[in-house]
């Protein structure tokens, strides 16, 4: 299991180096995909699954419809590849100073990792992520409210930004 856990992460750092180094929205949405995936892995791993698939519901059904859209509206007729040399200058860049990050923290960070679902699951009554679904609708409700109408107001943003100078998302049709 700890195996198939490092390779969630690895897929993680992948995944957010490919969003992060990568100008072409087309190849970065596929990162975010990657990363997405990756991090609700992770949580399954953790034993949250609950959290998982309402994280995964949220990012590949709110947040790349959204990306896609404003994607589709800043539509460029050459991006750049996965393979192109300025791309993979980033992709270098970003591996470094990760490689650079983890040699500098590496020391004592394994006492302070989330448990793996597993080590001492004869001792639960309940998945750990049954007492959080009661508490999201019953106290998380106000939070519902405030995370609905900032990702609105994102959405209005993103859409203000790639709005041309005749043309744009906000015209009148």
């Amino acid at each position: 299991m700890s195996y198939l856990f490092c390779m969630w992460l690895f897929l993680l750092v992948l995944g957010m180096v490919g969003v992060a180094s990568n100008p072409a929205p087309y190849f970065a949405a596929l990162g975010l995909v990657v990363v997405a995936g990756a991090g609700c892995a992770i949580l399954v791993g953790c034993g949250v699954s609950f959290l998982a698939v309402v994280l995964f519901l949220i990012y590949l059904g709110g947040m790349l419809v959204v990306f896609a859209y404003s994607a589709a509206l800043a539509a460029e007729p050459h991006p750049e590849g996965w393979w192109d040399i300025s791309v993979l200058e980033y992709v270098a860049f970003y591996l470094i100073g990760v490689g650079v990050a983890v040699a500098y923290f590496s020391g004592g960070w394994y006492d302070y990792l989330l448990p793996v679902v597993g080590a001492c699951k004869e001792f639960f009554v309940l998945s750990e992520d049954v007492g959080g679904v009661g508490v999201m609708y019953s106290a998380g409700g106000g939070l519902l409210v405030i995370c609905a109408s900032v990702l609105l107001l994102s959405l209005f943003v993103v859409l203000e930004l790639v709005r041309g100078v005749s043309r744009g998302a906000l015209r009148a049709v």
